[in-house]
């Protein structure tokens, strides 16, 4: 192995896979994805936006191993994640007559993740895939895990299954293409790492932060090997989200409501609506009397130096009423019996998972957040 990649374990008994962190992955992805195929084939699912920017050197990475490709591709952003593109998928693969032994190569972030992977796993009753994510926080967070699946209008992620991958390649070069609010969108996921488990990453990106954005390869090589790891020992204690797993939903709770009330459109990028909800999160538990008054401000005091949204004052349009975002909560995966699951922090680096959260208290944080803006 390169001196210059991190390899991770994500150990799952028969399903475990490696993550590879480093870069130059693509160039060399046939070599890693050749020992995963009966036969020297692959289709691989993307979307417009990284097709042109980075399709034809995958392909080229698979040709010098002797693989035949044939890309599918779909429209980019979050709206991909639905019934109809999801049976566009599914057709296609059926089309180009990818068998049981087949792999589907997941190439994109991830909106195309999630949606080839719940394609992969539905598709002759579940086919294997890889996944190649090409944004941060396909990197850090929706890579690694085995979620897969699409929207609904009632709710984000209503609709998938738990589908775990043969290998992920996190090729750190595909980074530079990202816009400045591309990258900073999965710098959230990498701080809910810290944020959740982890002071001492936290503090240590308090550090590099800037310097990452800047694009500093071995300190990004660093803040995704971390994640990942930090991820991958999550869900191998709890593959599907009976306990700990939940941790991961840090901010997600009030963030998944926000990217619901703006359309799941480019008002609100996921990750920023993470670093808002963990914002929020972090609000409810100093009100509550979990953490201290100078752990929120701490907080946003880095997401907003790394330039990052941090308050519903930083969404652009409006924005529904308190109780109108607290009945899209209720829509969130995560409730049971009617009642959401919130993330609380008794400190930087200690979370916790709760539903004795009184719906009052949750109206006061967000009617005081809405009057700021």
């Amino acid at each position: 192995m390169r001196d210059d990649t991190r390899t991770i374990a994500v150990d799952l008994g028969a399903r475990s896979y490696e993550v590879m962190v480093g870069p130059g992955l693509l160039a060399e992805a046939g070599t890693f994805c050749k020992p995963f195929l009966k036969r020297p084939r692959s289709v691989i699912v993307t979307d417009e936006t990284v097709a042109d920017l980075h399709l034809g050197t995958l392909e080229a990475g698979l040709a010098a191993a002797g693989i035949e490709s044939h890309a599918i591709r779909l429209p980019p952003g979050e709206r991909t994640k639905c019934w109809p593109m999801l049976e566009r998928t599914v057709e296609s693969l059926l089309e180009l007559k990818v068998e049981r032994d087949d792999v589907v190569i997941a190439f994109g972030g991830g909106v195309i993740g999630d949606l080839a992977g719940f394609a992969a796993s539905i598709l002759r009753r579940g086919v294997r895939f890889i996944q190649i994510p090409t944004s941060l926080l396909a990197q850090v967070d929706s890579s690694v895990g085995g979620k897969t699946g699409i929207n609904s209008p009632s709710g984000k992620n209503l609709i998938g299954a738990f589908h775990q991958p043969d290998l992920v390649l996190a090729d750190i070069d595909v980074l530079d293409t990202l816009s400045g609010r591309e990258f900073l969108a999965g710098y959230g996921e990498v701080a809910k790492y810290g944020l959740l488990g982890d002071l001492p990453f936290f503090e240590w990106l308090e550090a590099h932060g800037p310097a990452l954005a800047a694009g500093d390869k071995t300190l990004r090589v660093e803040a995704v090997a971390r994640s990942v790891q930090a991820k991958a020992d999550i869900v191998a204690r709890d593959e599907h989200e009976r306990g700990d797993r939940a941790l991961l939903n840090l901010g997600h709770t009030f963030g998944h409501a926000l990217e619901a009330a703006t359309g799941y459109s480019d008002r609100l990028l996921h990750g920023e609506g993470v670093s808002v909800g963990m914002g929020l999160a972090f609000e409810l538990s100093a009100r509550l009397g979990h953490c201290s008054q100078e752990t929120p401000s701490r907080v946003r005091a880095h997401l907003s130096g790394m330039r990052m949204k941090t308050r519903l004052a930083d969404i652009d349009g409006d924005l529904p009423d308190a109780d109108t975002l607290i009945s899209l909560m209720s829509q969130d995966k995560k409730v049971v019996g009617g009642v959401p699951a919130f993330i609380l922090a008794r400190d930087i680096g200690d979370a916790f998972v709760t539903r004795d959260v009184e719906a009052s208290a949750v109206r006061a944080v967000l009617a005081d957040a809405l009057a700021e803006r």
